[in-house]
Parts: structure tokens; C-alpha cells; sequence
């Protein structure tokens, strides 16, 4: 979540530039959620962001990463699950409980790329203020002092360069409860990064590390950038800009600023979803309803397998990419409906994958639920995802020839146009929505 504002400096504007082709292709990217809230990993599943009143939301709170917050409010489920389980004990002993003693990054990464991500975003710092490198001014708070004592932020970078995946960086610059929160959040009202010069050095210190051991390809900020950090000089934001684009030429970072500075604009869950009409846009939503595990979830909040596939397809039919969060235990594997999820995006990927990645919104294609069809454009072809099958009828956008049909196999589809309407004879396919394909004028 971000509470941004336009305030933007013109300092800012000699950042503006098209988003890159790499981005625009990716699609799909795999959000990484993991800290010592994994530890816990408890959370009241009450649904999606942008769906719950923000009073109701923070005092019931459904993601997990935000555990050190609702325990601190009075009276809330969590705090009397955290009284009666842990006996009310400091939330950072969870940091020397998270062992990730089963985390291989390299075979995480690998279930990633078999999905067809082509970007992988881990948490490098959360709102709880612990780093998942040894980041500098946190003495022994962070991954490698302490808990998993290794530095898990380059073993994702190393593993996603030679999956041939792009790398991305999450960093939390506006909230951090062990540096500069008092009082534990209740309100969207109360989402303010930290004041004061101390803390807008100390943030931009850490994204100015990360840059210089890792070099991201994309720069993922959350709930906005200390004030003092937005005018220029030598420990602004601007500053933090210059050095990744130096860097990284061709890279992006998404919205999350306080308005400053976006390559693409974001939304989450239900929240934000007026971004999507943009150039560049990026949706981010967890498999359940939380980033981090949360060991309540059942089936019955989670995305299982055809509901991920069409979730995607809507997206990128949309002209956006999708960020799916997974959220791995303390120990560093992956939950099994996680996986399982996973694994049947990547087998239709497998199949249909040249049908979204590097394609373009069709434009005037009507999207419809009944039939369910999304259309996207790739080249010359449009390409008709259809999730039924037999004798099918479904609006036509104009210039799509029917008498071209023909299966991801190329085999020749029956189809005829009546009006405005194309009759197509829908293949059957093993895992999720077909694709049949038309050559256009």
C-alpha cells in the first residue's frame, strides 16, 4: 500500500524515459515475501486489500508481514493469538527463530522460471525493519547477523541471473517500526514515512548499497520516502536515481515514491486498479490473502491453478504485468498450494506462453465472462483465450479474419464470422483456457 502525493521536484523530471522493451514483455514477475513474520506466520484471512475498511482492515489485519504491527493493537485477534501462543514475547526473537536452513535459491528460482516468470522481486526490507542483507547502520538486525546468518538477498540475485531472470528489489523506504514508528498503525491516515534528516539517510544508505553489491534491474519502493529525502542533494532520492540508472540503464522502478519518480504505476489486489489504465502498469497480489505465509490460509483463499491462469491472462490482456507474491515458511520452502499453483501456470505458459509474453493489448477487443475471452495481439495475429471449448461464439473485434483460425499447433480451427460475431469450434486443451489465433488486416 502507498499513500503518495504529487510533490515531485523538477529535479525528477530528467528521469523520465520509455519504459524499457524488457519490461513491457516480462508479464509475469514473482513477488518474494519473507522475513521473520514467517515465523509466526499468523494472520486473520479476512479478504483482498481494497475490499475492507481500513479501520476494520489494520485491526484485523490478513497479511502476515504486518504482524509486528497488529500485535500492537489493543485488543485485536492477533494480539491475543501472540499473548496466549508466545507469551507476549519480543517480536525480533522471531528473527533468531527464522532459520532457513531448507532455502536453496537457486531450486526456488528454478520453480519461478517454470511458471514463466521473468522477474523475481524479494523483500529486501520490510516495514519491520529487518534486512535480508547485512545492510549498513543495522549492526547485527538482519539476515546475516543474525536468525539465517547468510545473506539471502544475493543468493536471490546470483540464482535469478543465471535463470536468465531479471532482478528486483523491494525496499520498504516509508514505513520501519524499529527506526521510526511510535504508535502502532490503526488508519490508512497514519501511513506517513518517518521525518526528519536521520531517517532519509539511513534509507537512502541502504538503496545505495543495494544498487552497488546487486544492481537491480528494477527498484520496487512501498508506502512512499521520507520527506527530507525528496529535495536534491547528496543523500536524496535523487541522488539514490541517479545511481541505479547509471547503473542499470535499462532499468525501472515502479510508483511507490511519494510521487516523485515512476516507470510504471502499480496496483494491489483491488486497491489502485485506476492505475491499470496506464502505459505501464504492474498488478501485485499474493496467492492467498496475505504476502507473507500465513499458516490459516485454506483452499478456500487461495488462487488455485485456473483461477492464477485467468487472473494473468486478464492482466496482460489488459496491457499490464502481473506480480504474484509468494510468501516461503521460516525454513524457506515453498507451502504446497503454493507450488501447486505455480506449476499449473507454468504448464500453460509451457503450452501458450508466445500468446502473452511480449504481446500487446488487441485494441477494440471486448472482453467477455460468458463465454470467458480475453484477446491479445502478437505480430500480426490475434490471439482469442477462450476458457470453453466446443462450438463457442464470441464477439469479434473488426479486422480479425476467420477463415485464418488455426490452434497453438497451427492446425486449422472451424470459425466463421456472422455480424459481429465469430462461431469458432474451441479445441479442448489439457490445462486451462485454449488460444486460437487469427491473422488480421
Amino acid at each position: 500500500m502507498d499513500q503518495d502525493v504529487d510533490t515531485r521536484p523538477r529535479e525528477y523530471e530528467r528521469f523520465e524515459r520509455p519504459v524499457p522493451d524488457w519490461f513491457r514483455d516480462a508479464k509475469l514477475g514473482i513477488f518474494v515475501h519473507w522475513g521473520a513474520y514467517s515465523v509466526p506466520a499468523w494472520a486473520e484471512p479476512i479478504g483482498a486489500l481494497g475490499t475492507i475498511d481500513d479501520t476494520r482492515w489494520y485491526r484485523h489485519n490478513p497479511y502476515a508481514e504486518w504482524y509486528a504491527n497488529t500485535i500492537r493493537i489493543a485488543g485485536s485477534p492477533a494480539a491475543e493469538h501472540h499473548r496466549e501462543t508466545y507469551q507476549g514475547r519480543p517480536y525480533d526473537e522471531f528473527l533468531d527463530d527464522w532459520t532457513a536452513d531448507a532455502f536453496d535459491a537457486d531450486a526456488l528460482v528454478a520453480m519461478f522460471a517454470a511458471a514463466g516468470a521473468r522477474y523475481v522481486v524479494p523483500t529486501t526490507k520490510h516495514h519491520d525493519g529487518i534486512a535480508l542483507w547485512d545492510a549498513p547502520h543495522t549492526g547485527d538486525r538482519n539476515a546475516v547477523g543474525r536468525g539465517p546468518r547468510r545473506d539471502l538477498v544475493g543468493e536471490f540475485a546470483e540464482a535469478a541471473r543465471a535463470a536468465g531472470l531479471r532482478f528486483g528489489a523491494y525496499y520498504s523506504g516509508g514505513l520501519d517500526w524499529h527506526v521510526g514508528a511510535a504508535a502502532p498503525i490503526e488508519s490508512d491516515a497514519q501511513l506517513v514515512p518517518p521525518a526528519g534528516d536521520e531517517y532519509a539517510r539511513y534509507a537512502h544508505d541502504h538503496l545505495v548499497d543495494l544498487i552497488e553489491r546487486y544492481r537491480p534491474d528494477l527498484l520496487w519502493g512501498d508506502i512512499g520516502w521520507p520527506v527530507a529525502g525528496h529535495a536534491p542533494g547528496p543523500f536524496s532520492l535523487a541522488d539514490v536515481f541517479d545511481r541505479f540508472y547509471t547503473a542499470t540503464p535499462d532499468g525501472v522502478v515502479n510508483d511507490r515514491w511519494s510521487g516523485v519518480h515512476a516507470d510504471f504505476l502499480t496496483s494491489e489486489y483491488e486497491s489502485g486498479r485506476s492505475n491499470e489504465g496506464s502505459a505501464a502498469w504492474e498488478n501485485c497480489r499474493g496467492i492467498g490473502y496475505s504476502f507473507g505465509y500465513n499458516r490459516l490460509e485454506g483452499s478456500e483463499h487461495n488462487l488455485d491453478g485456473p483461477a492464477a491462469i485467468r487472473l494473468f491472462i486478464d492482466v496482460v490482456s489488459r496491457g499490464g504485468n502481473l506480480l504474484l507474491n509468494v510468501g516461503p515458511t521460516a525454513s524457506g520452502t515453498l507451502p504446497a498450494p503454493q507450488q501447486a499453483t505455480l506449476r499449473a501456470l507454468g504448464a500453460w505458459n509451457a503450452r501458450h506462453g508466445d500468446a502473452v509474453f511480449g504481446s500487446r493489448p488487441l485494441q477494440g477487443a471486448p472482453s467477455s465472462d460468458g463465454p470467458w475471452v480475453r484477446w491479445t495481439r502478437t505480430g500480426d495475429r490475434a490471439n482469442a483465450i477462450v476458457d470453453a471449448a466446443g462450438r463457442v461464439e464470441i464477439a469479434s473485434p473488426s479486422g480479425v479474419d476467420a477463415a485464418t483460425a488455426v490452434t497453438v499447433d497451427g492446425a486449422p480451427v472451424a470459425a466463421e464470422r456472422r455480424g459481429d460475431v465469430l462461431v469458432v469450434e474451441v479445441p479442448v486443451e489439457a490445462v486451462g483456457p485454449a488460444v486460437v489465433r487469427f491473422l488480421t488486416s
